[in-house]
């Protein structure tokens, strides 16, 4: 009996802008969206230096922007770094701000935008929904296809030596998303790799969370899924196929508004003391995990993955068993096709580390209740210990 559809909410930024060469205009884009004119870019200085965004810097000007650089972000951002942007965003009287580059820079944005106008201090905005009030105009444009990070509405923070932190807040959506690939036609194989499997991480957990999963975010991660894992390899081994290139930016976005709403899980949840203990790239410790991970949830969600199977390998009249082995191994394949490390060693990854990794893993609450399966701490560490 269908008991009808479950109450459910799905959120993601106010609008969405998809453009070949977009940033080269940005200026006349941002000047017919928003009035206001002193803005604050958040970027990497690997793309200030790089010459990328000269155009982009340029387009602004001649449309009246007047635009202060802060380009100190790094990997895994601490806290200090978001206070010095916050800082020079007050001194200089910024009201509009603009993430540019990858999931940190964008990251670092949204809570500046929140932190520019807002007297509540940092320790009071960690946890989910504890943000009050509004924030200034913000805008994301994404130089990677990795961590859909422009339409979700979470910032993660290095907090101390091996920990991290999230803020999880409606705010931290941003007002508008331009999404050119054009910007990452630069980016490496083994980083193209990285982001890309990190995104298809997305879609898969999203579809499979045990918590908050829906429609929405169900048809969102599974488009996702076949941009994703059809263009990956493409687009490592021919970085400047722009249909490669399109397919793969708007694929991560995609994931990025499911997980937003149907959150993610253990594989995550893994991940996340490896970039901690190790300062390994999140998407390469996400695909370093991904097939323990899927294979330690297959009692659970197998007749999800082969729902998955049929999107990327095509429909067939297989049992559920069967079509779920051949999604699992499908994403191992693929993975190992990327040229991404496979194993835990083969990034110094230590064996005798384990056993902390596993016990850091245990703190990552937030998302390990939304696995399909329980995961307790001797789980975790069989976990590692089959990617090791």
């Amino acid at each position: 009996m269908n008991n009808g559809i479950k109450p459910f909410s799905f959120n993601t930024p106010g609008s969405m802008h998809v453009e070949w060469g977009g940033a080269k205009r940005l200026g006349e884009l941002l000047s017919g969206w928003f009035k206001e004119r002193n803005l604050l870019i958040v970027t990497d200085k690997f793309l200030n230096e790089s010459g990328l965004l000269e155009e982009t810097k340029a387009s602004l000007k001649a449309h009246g922007f007047h635009t202060i650089i802060f380009d100190d972000v790094v990997a895994d951002p601490p806290e200090h770094v978001l206070m010095s942007c916050v800082e020079l965003g007050k001194s200089q009287q910024a009201d509009i701000v603009l993430g540019l580059g990858g999931g940190s820079s964008m990251d670092i944005a949204k809570l500046v935008a929140v932190m520019l106008t807002s007297e509540q201090p940092l320790s009071e905005l960690y946890g989910i929904g504890n943000v009050q009030g509004s924030r200034t105009p913000l805008i994301q444009v994404p130089t990677t296809a990795g961590t859909g990070s422009e339409v979700t509405n979470i910032t993660i923070l290095t907090t101390g030596e091996t920990t991290k932190m999230g803020v999880v807040a409606q705010q931290l959506y941003a007002d508008r998303v331009l999404l050119d690939a054009e910007l990452t036609v630069g980016l490496p194989a083994l980083p193209t790799a990285a982001t890309g499997i990190d995104a298809m991480v997305h879609a898969i957990e999203a579809y499979t969370s045990a918590h908050l999963k829906n429609p929405v975010s169900d048809a969102l991660a599974k488009e996702a899924l076949r941009l994703l894992a059809n263009n990956l390899i493409t687009a490592c081994t021919d970085g400047t196929n722009r249909a490669a290139r399109e397919a793969m930016l708007l694929g991560a976005n995609l994931a990025g508004q499911a997980f937003s709403n149907s959150p993610v899980a253990a594989v995550h949840a893994l991940a996340y003391p490896l970039g901690g203990h190790y300062h390994l790239p999140h998407g390469l410790t996400n695909a370093l995990m991904l097939g323990p991970v899927l294979r330690f949830n297959m009692k659970a969600a197998a007749e999800l993955y082969a729902e998955l199977a049929d999107v990327l390998l095509g429909e067939s009249q297989e049992d559920t068993a069967t079509k779920a082995s051949r999604f699992v191994d499908h994403m191992q394949s693929l993975m190992n096709a990327s040229g991404a490390p496979q194993k835990l060693r083969e990034v110094d990854v230590t064996e005798e580390s384990l056993p902390t990794l596993a016990k850091d893993a245990m703190l990552q609450t937030r998302l390990l209740g939304n696995n399909p399966v329980p995961v307790t701490e001797e789980d975790a560490l069989n976990l590692y210990r089959e990617a090791f």
